[in-house]
């Protein structure tokens, strides 16, 4: 059961807050923001924190901490979920989930979160349902309620509501049906100093656009369904025939919805898209430093890796860096000592590269160790996994829609030691 709930800003001050039982003072947030000073990280902040009478349980995203106060035990993954529910329903609503956007629609907040809780237990947190109970916001809506006093909350209860398939709405009409599925694959690596793999994982979802007429039932099959692991779905997949079967059978919540995230963990199906070839030293008694470092493309199947951001911490003594980019522009900042590469896209007939000399304090030594190097980049139509999905077909209605699945696979936490 949620007690209350505090929203924290990336400067530490409690912007908005909500109670459903009893009234908790402020003053436990003291904990949250204890735990926040000794996190080196903002990410790095305990995600469950015990206090003396309750639980602080929290998640963080987009720069704002969700703090949820318990007073019982409770599964805390359990409120992991319903605090990420809260997230993804106000990006549905407002467009993004920013300080700025929760302080302008205040009042469809609040709406939103006594609908998703009743007395502390969640209740409505579907957005089709909730989009009927509480209309999302526009400008001549917002406008009509400041004139008349009305609010945004609906006359009737959802049709979905009562029905076996509550993620849905009844009377759904569309002039064109259409449905896309994006299949998005984040690959966490860490790549040793010879270039081999230490660890490397793949967190994967599918996120699904339908915009169909009536009550379709959907089949999803793939052609290599045993490579998914660790799956969690959408309620409204049918978990038995997927056991049996391995294909997803379902009937789809109207507009956008996740359904399903998976987990690809054996390193041997695990393919690292970039190589680096890197040399970075420096010598003992000298006030200058090397720094030599080339990407380029490995395991894209013909893809073209883009987007790509190289950051490096680099150590405290070094007082400046000399650089010469290849490609994109490079910065480097002395105070915080993090160099940045923005590349772009990478050419593999010509690789990009960034070589010159770091300048050090004068008498400093040699530093202890090499400094890691942080890599982002995107590859547009490819799974990393292998991923593919066969074919949908669709049932219970007689129109033939337009269907459209679309891959891409993007960098985590992508780490290479020098």
């Amino acid at each position: 059961m949620i007690h209350s709930l505090f929203l924290v800003n990336a400067s530490g001050d409690i912007f908005l807050e909500k109670h459903w039982k009893s009234v908790v003072s402020r003053s436990v947030c003291d904990y949250f923001f204890e735990a926040q000073e000794r996190a080196t990280e903002p990410e790095n902040v305990p995600p469950v924190i015990p206090t003396p009478h309750h639980y602080l349980i929290s998640v963080l995203r987009h720069r704002i901490y969700f703090v949820a106060v318990i007073q019982s035990e409770v599964p805390p993954l359990f409120v992991i979920e319903f605090l990420h529910r809260v997230v993804d329903t106000f990006q549905d609503y407002f467009g993004v989930c920013t300080e700025a956007a929760i302080k302008d629609n205040v009042v469809v907040v609040y709406e939103l979160l006594e609908e998703m809780l009743d007395n502390g237990f969640p209740l409505a947190t579907e957005s089709n349902i909730l989009k009927e109970l509480i209309k999302p916001p526009t400008i001549l809506r917002t406008m009509v309620n400041t004139i008349t006093g009305s609010t945004n909350v609906g006359e009737q209860l959802p049709t979905g509501q009562l029905s076996v398939v509550p993620w849905r709405r009844t009377g759904v009409k569309y002039t064109n049906n259409e449905a896309y599925f994006d299949v998005v694959e984040e690959i966490d690596a860490i790549i040793d100093k010879s270039g081999s793999t230490i660890t490397a994982e793949i967190q994967g979802v599918i996120d699904a656009c339908v915009k169909l007429t009536g009550m379709p039932d959907l089949t999803l099959s793939f052609m290599n369904p045993r490579l998914l692991d660790d799956v969690s779905f959408h309620p409204c997949v049918r978990f038995k025939r997927w056991e049996a079967e391995r294909i997803l059978s379902f009937i789809p919540p109207d507009g956008n919805f996740r359904l399903l995230s998976y987990h690809v963990s054996s390193q041997n199906l695990v393919a690292i898209p970039v190589y680096v070839k890197h040399n970075i030293s420096f010598r003992e008694g000298s006030s200058q430093g090397r720094f030599d470092l080339t990407l380029g493309p490995k395991q894209t199947m013909g893809k073209a890796v883009e987007a790509v951001l190289v950051s490096s911490q680099l150590p405290r003594g070094v007082l400046n860096a000399n650089l010469n980019a290849s490609q994109g522009t490079y910065t480097f900042d002395p105070v915080t000592k993090m160099l940045t590469w923005d590349v772009g896209k990478i050419n593999p007939q010509k690789l990009p590269s960034l070589k010159g000399t770091m300048s050090l304090q004068a008498g400093a030594s040699k530093p202890d160790e090499n400094p890691t190097i942080n890599i982002q980049f995107k590859t547009q139509q490819m799974a990393i996994s292998g991923l593919k999905v066969n074919r949908l077909d669709m049932y219970g209605e007689k129109y033939k829609p337009f269907k459209g699945i679309k891959y891409m696979t993007k960098a985590g936490k992508f780490q290479v030691r020098t």
